[in-house]
């Protein structure tokens, strides 16, 4: 290791001729240079208009080079850089996409002037299926913008007038098709199931218009059970939570679908709800309808997971703790074993158990 720390870092100095822009592409306090040191394994300086690069190999800072660069291109083009946009361009390094490519491709443009775009190749692949297709699944892990996204692209066609209306809806699980039977009108017992819908409209378009599309029926927000019996047409219609769907819901709402309409359908197959014995009709429909012409599945994982790269951080040192506590806990199970414990409950905490 001595050797090593002693031996010379190669370096590269990348020169820009906009103080501002440079500032734009290093974040506040550097926050973005920082990032890309922790992710990549390089160390980034700032000299007046010039990013210095330096790494133990020269592949690191080719890498390193070659997103700098990307990153200025982007903030050059006028695209407004967040820290979590940082995160995904380290992953997509060296991978052969430009950045311009992805990032560069506008959703919609929020009511608080925030750009929505495509945050790596899953999603940029889900944004392109569903302008390309009628009915678009995007199946994966939370996070990963399935949601958000079916949302942004739903509101744009608003806009456009691509479509009349769009309809938003979720299976309640913990209602199921007793919805009905519960007290309050529509609207109050929507509200915990459809949430999450309705707070992603509120986030990309100003209150009293949200409001008001909601009123007029432009923005349906409904749970699947309400959907039975309709025919939908010039809408954009969202299932979330499609997971929780059983076979013959998944049929039910597919075929809600009428002329001038798009469904986009997003769901976890990890996180099924549904009462033993009941199967998802979102794992179904993969089998189903795999191959048929318009329709299209866009499978996340979570290496696509968009988080605060901070919750990141979090979410690993989580995982490390747990890993660290169930090999103990393995560890003192092992070693009672040995010594023949036999008296007792595994646990080994008394009164466990009554």
């Amino acid at each position: 290791m001595g050797q090593s720390a002693a031996e010379p870092l190669k370096t590269a100095r990348l020169e820009f001729p906009d103080n501002d822009k440079v500032r734009a592409l290093c974040g506040a306090h550097n926050e973005h240079l920082k990032l890309v040191e922790r992710r990549l394994g390089v160390q980034l300086g700032l000299r007046g208009g010039q990013v210095v690069i330096a790494a133990p190999e020269e592949a690191r800072v080719r890498l390193a080079e070659s997103l700098v660069k990307e990153l200025y291109e982007l903030v050059e083009a006028g695209y407004p850089l967040y820290l979590e946009d940082v995160d995904q361009a380290t992953k997509l390094a060296g991978q052969g996409v430009p950045l311009k490519e992805i990032f560069g491709d506008t959703v919609f443009v929020s009511s608080r002037h925030r750009i929505i775009t495509p945050k790596g190749l899953a999603q940029k692949r889900y944004i392109q299926a569903i302008r390309d297709d009628d009915i678009v699944f995007g199946v994966g892990p939370a996070g990963t913008g399935k949601t958000y996204l079916a949302m942004a692209m739903a509101v744009a066609y608003l806009v456009e007038r691509r479509v009349k209306r769009i309809v938003l809806t979720r299976p309640a699980v913990e209602a199921g098709e007793r919805l009905g039977f519960l007290p309050g009108d529509i609207a109050e017992k929507v509200n915990p199931y459809l949430r999450p819908l309705h707070d992603a409209l509120f986030d990309m378009v100003d209150y009293e218009k949200a409001t008001a599309f909601i009123e007029r029926g432009t923005v349906e927000v409904a749970p699947l059970a309400f959907m039975r019996g309709r025919t939908l047409n010039d809408a954009f219609i969202i299932l979330d939570e499609a997971q929780n769907t059983t076979a013959e819901q998944m049929k039910m709402f597919l075929t809600r679908l009428g002329y001038g309409s798009k469904a986009v359908v997003t769901g976890d197959v990890t996180q099924v709800d549904l009462p033993s014995g009941r199967g998802s009709g979102l794992i179904e429909v993969q089998k189903v309808l795999r191959g048929v012409e318009g329709v299209a599945f866009c499978m996340f994982s979570e290496v696509d997971v968009v988080r605060h790269p901070l919750v990141q951080e979090v979410v690993r040192a989580y995982d490390a703790f747990e890993a660290e506590r169930r090999a103990r806990t393995e560890a003192a199970r092992t070693e009672k074993g040995r010594q023949g414990g036999g008296a007792g409950p595994e646990t080994g905490e008394p009164g466990a158990e009554g």
